[in-house]
């Protein structure tokens, strides 16, 4: 395609736009009862990969998969052995939550019928795992989180090899993210550093509708860092990612201790130290430390607020939603092999063209590619129904004739308009120098619509001379 102008094949299909994709009433769950009356929220604590090794001891009881097997009905945290007692004991007094323990010696896999495969939980939490996983279990994780499931990631500072086998936390969630089957173009908008911060007492930003920061465990207002790392954030890639807590002296996107972000379907959080976790009493033998206790900091409300966002719960904040929502795709014909069907686009836009090749299917939606002055649109309208969390989706392909590595010649504009045609918001701008092989996952928050009918645009610009040419394929507004 690079260096020639495409031609315009006009399909046959009529368009025929939907200005309401779904009723409100058909997406939205009964608000007789809360959800988590009837189902708790399934909590799988992550053991297989070495989370004990060395003074390590993230376990939320020696009874696994399941805790009550250790103690039916937890008071305290001491009715649990492990380290992570606390952080069981408290979800499990709620009634509100089902949780269990994946033993050492398993492994991670999901859409199979063992009892701890990820199908059957709804949040998946890594506490400092020590040992790579491997490749079919990076691809359960990262299919898990891509539909609906929540993952919840802590890490520790960089060199803190447990069990000396070469690997340490930021290298093992880092190798998550970048080298699994699924996406690893950033996929969550961020990377853990490889630093090692002896203390601190990162504080929490200022936002007062955040669930994860103003949950039903509590007001956060700090963590702590006892030899910890920290993340930096990449909006361009995820611009859902968003930092709640920062070392001190840090902000925006660099020094990010306590990160969210979404994927897909699904929810993802990052903390840079397991010390806050680790609630000082365990199985003898090993060197424990306090951190979920300490007075100077809020890290049980944290843990646990965060837990329920992951897992569906809490209102709106931090890319979350309210727990009346049913999960739902909301865009029609979303791969565009019904042709025109559901959208507005400029003709010619949805084509089965050999000249660029879909993603998935045969059609896709490929603005501009002309090498001459022209502007593509293709837009959908959707009602985002209130109570929910929403995730916009969709695969980019950029492919360019331009030589130029600093100079945006030709544009294109993901937007989100109302009813009357007004901007509420540019999502982003991509231009010829995003030009890349293969297509690339893009994701955007939209949960600040809830209640409201709006329009996903996407609006390309082409300038005269050398094409670039704009192909997305697989496009999805996820709700939950």
């Amino acid at each position: 395609m690079l260096g020639f102008r495409r031609s315009r094949h006009r399909l046959t299909t009529a368009a025929a736009v939907f200005g309401l994709l779904v009723a409100g009433a058909a997406v939205q769950a009964s608000a007789a009862a809360p959800a988590a009356a009837a189902t708790p929220h399934r909590i799988l604590f992550d053991n297989a990969h070495a989370e004990t090794a060395g003074n390590a001891d993230w376990i939320i009881s020696t009874s696994q998969p399941d805790p009550l097997g250790q103690d039916s009905s937890p008071s305290a945290e001491t009715d649990w052995t492990g380290a992570l007692s606390s952080w069981g004991v408290a979800l499990q007094k709620t009634d509100d939550y089902s949780l269990k323990t994946l033993p050492s010696g398993s492994s991670l896999a999901y859409g199979g019928s063992t009892a701890t495969d990820l199908s059957n939980f709804d949040t998946l939490v890594l506490p400092e795992p020590n040992t790579l996983f491997t490749t079919a279990e990076k691809t359960a994780i990262m299919t898990f989180v891509k539909n609906g499931g929540g993952l919840f990631m802590v890490s520790d500072h960089t060199g803190a090899d447990r069990n000396s086998d070469g690997e340490d936390a930021v290298e093992i969630l880092n190798d998550l993210m970048t080298n699994n089957s699924v996406d690893s173009t950033d996929p969550f908008g961020f990377s853990i550093d490889t630093l090692s911060i002896s203390s601190d007492y990162p504080s929490a930003i200022s936002d007062s509708s955040n669930a994860v920061l103003h949950g039903s465990f509590g007001t956060v207002t700090k963590s702590l860092i006892a030899s910890g790392t920290t993340a930096t954030l990449k909006p361009a890639d995820n611009s859902a990612v968003k930092g709640l807590l920062y070392r001190t002296g840090y902000s925006g996107n660099t020094g990010a201790f306590f990160a969210t972000s979404t994927f897909g379907s699904g929810r993802v959080a990052f903390w840079g130290d397991s010390s806050p976790i680790d609630d000082g009493t365990g199985q003898s033998g090993n060197t424990l430390y306090d951190g979920w206790n300490d007075t100077g900091a809020t890290n049980a409300a944290l843990a646990l607020n965060a837990t329920e966002w992951l897992a569906g719960g809490g209102s709106s904040g931090g890319g979350g939603g309210g727990g009346t929502c049913t999960a739902a795709q909301l865009l029609a014909n979303p791969g565009f092999e019904s042709g025109n069907t559901s959208w507005t686009a400029t003709s010619g836009v949805i084509t089965n063209s050999s000249s660029e090749a879909a993603r998935t299917g045969s059609y896709k939606a490929w603005l501009n590619g002309y090498g001459s002055a022209n502007t593509d649109t293709l837009s959908q309208s959707v009602t985002i129904p209130s109570g929910c969390a929403a995730t916009l989706n969709f695969y980019l392909h950029v492919d360019t004739a331009e030589t130029t590595t600093s100079t945006a010649y030709d544009t294109l504009k993901a937007q989100v308009l109302n009813s009357s045609g007004t901007v509420l918001s540019t999502l982003a701008t991509y231009s010829n120098l995003n030009a890349a092989s293969g297509y690339t996952l893009r994701s955007f928050d939209l949960s600040s619509y809830a209640g409201q009918t709006v329009t996903v645009k996407f609006t390309g610009t082409e300038g005269s001379t050398l094409q670039t040419s704009f192909v997305l394929d697989d496009t999805a507004l996820n709700v939950s």
